[in-house]
C-alpha cells in the first residue's frame, strides 16, 4: 500500500488531507505521485491522521524505487545516512559560528587584528578551492559525483573554524561552499537539505557582509519554494534578496538574477504586468561591461535571457512567443554546444510542453525525447523532476503511440537513475 491508497482508505480527499496537515492540495498531489516526500515537520500529523506509527509511516513513504539516491564511489547509497552526515556538518558549523562570534567579541582589539591577518591566508585557500569545486560541479556529467569532495571541504572548513580565534574571511568561504552543497541537494531532489544549506549560506554571508553572496543564497532558497509552487513564499524571500542585492556590487549581475527569478514567480502567480516588468529589469544584465562571474555562485548573464523569457511565456500561455524565444535560446552558443546539460534540458522540456499544449505529438516526442536522453546520461534529478512535471501535459495528446512510449520512459526514469 502506498500513501495515496492509505489516505483514501482513511477517508481523506487530497483537499481534506492537505487541510489536516497544513499544506497546499498540490503538495499532497506530489506526495501521492512520489515526486516529493513530506518534510519531517509534517510527519507526526500525517502519522496521526493515517493512524500509523512514525516508523510505519516512514516505511510507507520509502517504497522501493521511490527516490533518487546520491551514490558515489566513496559514500554508501543510503539516503538517510547521507542526510545525517549533512546534518552533523551543519550543526557543527552553527555551533562554531556562535563560538567564533563570542570569542571575537571578547578578544582585545590588537589581538583581534593579528588573528585576522593569520586567518586571511586560510580563507583565501578556501576561496580558491571553492572556485575549483564550482568548476568541477558545472562540468560534471553526474552532479552527485562531486558530493564526497564537497563534504570533505565542509569538514575542513569546520576544522579551520575550530582552530581560528575569529571567523574572519572564513564566513565568506562558508557562504560560498554551503551554496554549492545546497545545489547538490537540490539537483538530487532533496529540497529540505537544500533549504538548510542555503539558510546557512545566507547566515554566513550576512556575517561576512558579502551582499552579493548573501543575495544569491536567498535566491537559491527561493527556488526551493518555486519548485514546490509556493510562489507567495518565494516572492517574500526574493523581495529581501532584491534589497540585499542593492547594497552589493553594481558591476555584478546579482540584482538582475533576482529580477529574473522574480519574473518566474510572477508568472506562476499569473501576474503578467509584474512578470514583464521583472523581465525588463533582468534584461539590463546585457548592459554590464565587467565580468559577471566572481565565482561559481553567480552565473547569470545575458546568454540566459532568451531561455528565461521563453520559459515565462510558457507559464503565461503565450505559446507563439514561447516557441520562437526558446528555439532562439536552443540555438545559442552556450546551449548548442551542450555547455550546460541542465539549461539545455530545461529548454527542451519547455519546447515539449509547448507541443503538448498544442496537441502536437511530433514536437512533444522530438524535444521531450532529447531531454529524456540528457537526463539519463547526466543523472540529473533536476531534469528528471522537470520531465515528471511534463507528464501532466502529455495527456492532451491522447493515445498517440510515441507519446505513450515517452510517458512510460519518463515514468521509469527513477529506476534508470538508480541503476546509474
Amino acid at each position: 500500500m502506498d500513501l495515496a491508497e492509505r489516505r483514501k482508505a482513511m477517508g481523506y480527499s487530497q483537499e481534506r488531507f492537505a487541510a489536516v496537515i497544513g499544506v497546499d492540495r498540490t503538495t499532497v498531489g506530489r506526495w501521492d505521485r512520489g515526486e516529493t516526500t513530506p518534510e519531517a515537520v509534517h510527519r507526526p500529523k500525517m502519522a496521526e491522521a493515517l493512524q500509523l506509527g512514525l516508523a510505519e509511516l516512514d516505511a510507507l513513504l520509502t517504497p522501493p524505487q521511490a527516490d533518487f539516491p546520491e551514490c558515489t564511489a566513496s559514500l554508501p547509497c543510503d539516503r538517510h545516512g547521507s542526510e545525517e552526515i549533512d546534518d552533523m556538518i551543519r550543526r557543527e558549523f552553527l555551533r562554531l559560528i556562535v563560538v567564533a562570534g563570542s570569542l571575537t567579541a571578547l578578544t582585545p582589539e590588537n589581538a583581534d587584528a593579528i588573528a585576522e591577518v593569520a586567518d586571511r591566508g586560510s580563507a583565501e585557500d578556501f576561496r580558491l578551492m571553492n572556485c575549483h569545486l564550482w568548476q568541477v560541479y558545472q562540468l560534471a556529467r553526474a552532479k552527485s559525483s562531486v558530493n564526497a569532495v564537497v563534504k570533505d571541504q565542509l569538514g575542513a572548513l569546520n576544522e579551520a573554524l575550530k582552530e581560528s580565534s575569529r571567523a574572519g574571511g572564513l564566513y565568506e568561504a562558508a557562504g560560498d561552499l554551503f551554496q554549492l552543497s545546497g545545489e547538490l541537494s537540490f539537483d538530487g531532489n532533496r529540497y529540505t537539505d537544500a533549504a538548510a544549506s542555503y539558510t546557512l549560506a545566507a547566515e554566513a554571508s550576512s556575517h561576512a557582509r558579502a551582499f552579493d553572496l548573501w543575495a544569491c543564497a536567498l535566491v537559491r532558497h527561493a527556488y526551493v519554494d518555486v519548485y514546490e509552487r509556493r510562489y507567495s513564499e518565494a516572492a517574500e524571500t526574493l523581495d529581501v534578496a532584491r534589497r540585499v542585492a542593492k547594497r552589493g556590487d553594481s558591476t555584478l549581475s546579482t540584482r538582475y538574477w533576482v529580477a529574473s527569478v522574480q519574473a518566474e514567480v510572477y508568472a506562476g502567480l499569473q501576474d503578467l504586468a509584474a512578470c514583464g516588468k521583472a523581465l525588463d529589469e533582468a534584461q539590463r544584465v546585457a548592459d554590464l561591461t565587467a565580468p559577471v562571474h566572481p565565482g561559481g555562485w553567480l552565473r547569470f548573464d545575458d546568454s540566459r535571457l532568451a531561455e528565461e523569457r521563453g520559459a515565462r511565456y510558457v507559464q503565461l500561455g503565450r505559446l507563439d512567443l514561447a516557441e520562437e524565444t526558446l528555439k532562439r535560446a536552443l540555438a545559442s552558443e552556450a546551449l548548442s554546444r551542450g555547455q550546460s546539460v541542465r539549461r539545455r534540458g530545461a529548454v527542451l522540456v519547455d519546447l515539449a510542453a509547448v507541443g503538448a499544449k498544442r496537441r502536437d505529438a511530433e514536437q512533444v516526442v522530438t524535444y521531450g525525447g532529447e531531454a529524456l536522453r540528457l537526463a539519463k546520461r547526466s543523472g540529473s534529478g533536476y531534469l528528471a523532476r522537470r520531465l515528471q512535471a511534463l507528464r501532466g501535459d502529455l495527456k492532451t495528446c491522447g493515445r498517440n503511440r510515441r507519446v505513450v512510449e515517452l510517458n512510460t520512459e519518463v515514468d521509469v526514469l527513477r529506476k534508470t537513475l538508480r541503476k546509474g
